[in-house]
């Protein structure tokens, strides 16, 4: 049971401008940036997890999960990872500059993005989580050499101070994500997510037999737009190729009007095969 956190929370508690919508979830406004000012860093101050509203309300939303599912339920928390946060505090073109223009303070803003997330996380796993996924979207669209020497020394830093909290971590970075695979298994994450666009058996082949892998059902064209034996299919497939370690999922989040029965075959054949492969784990 999870309490995903959309990826403006921490800006919005940061005093940043996030835009609201209707019908989905809010977003930085990138033209107005927490950090246009990049000297504005050294002035920034970690929010109290206890009464900035929107990441108390993450781990509010910890706590009750907590609550109603007592310990039959693994309960997860959400935070953001160094190159996404980075991404929302700069604005993302602006980072994609910064790396080549001045490395120092990208290096700077990893460090106190590290520092905010974990606070976070710590908050969450005292709240009742199991597990923590770390979101680093942004870390896809930069090239191998950017994210090992940049994003994820700083990966490592905060997923081995999440296990140290007590908690497993779930690391997610969208998109095609194999240029990357041996560092995001290198990161130490309990669960590493897999987009729809990176394919499941290359992962297996880098990232070695023991890494619990998850995913990678394009979200629209199979869960959203399939039938539930398509979907099923799929599942078979990537169970194939990822061998015994591995968790049924969407390569991303499911979009809204899914149809019932779509997640129902999800469900469906997760629960078919965990006795099988139970003594595998």
């Amino acid at each position: 049971m999870s309490v995903i956190a959309d990826s403006a929370r921490e800006v919005s508690d940061l005093g940043g401008t996030v835009e609201w919508f209707e019908d989905q979830p809010p977003a930085i406004v990138e033209e107005q940036a927490l950090l246009l000012d990049k000297s504005k860093l050294a002035r920034l101050i970690l929010p109290d997890c206890s009464t900035a509203p929107r990441i108390a309300d993450s781990v509010e939303g910890v706590r009750l999960l907590r609550e109603c599912a007592g310990q039959d339920r693994i309960i997860e928390g959400w935070v953001e990872g160094p190159c996404a946060m980075g991404a929302n505090l700069r604005g993302l073109n602006r980072l994609m500059l910064d790396f080549f223009d001045d490395p120092v303070f990208v290096r700077d803003l990893f460090a106190f993005s590290v520092e905010m997330e974990f606070e976070m996380a710590r908050a969450q796993i005292a709240a009742g989580a199991d597990v923590v996924g770390v979101g680093d979207a942004a870390a896809s669209l930069i090239g191998p050499n950017l994210y090992f020497d940049f994003v994820l020394p700083y990966e490592c830093e905060l997923v081995n101070r999440i296990h140290n909290a007590g908690a497993w971590v779930r690391l997610h970075i969208c998109g095609k994500t194999c240029k990357i695979y041996s560092g995001m298994a290198h990161a130490g994450a309990d669960i590493v997510d897999l987009d729809f666009l990176a394919p499941v058996d290359e992962a297996r082949a880098k990232m070695g037999p023991d890494q619990v892998l998850l995913g990678n059902l394009d979200p629209v064209r199979l869960m959203r737009d399939a039938t539930p034996e398509d979907i099923e299919a799929g599942f078979a497939r990537c169970h194939r190729e990822a061998g015994p370690r591995y968790i049924v999922g969407a390569g991303c989040e499911v979009p809204v009007g899914t149809p019932d029965e779509n997640l129902f075959a999800a469900a469906r054949y997760a629960q078919m095969h965990r006795n099988a492969d139970a003594a595998s784990y």
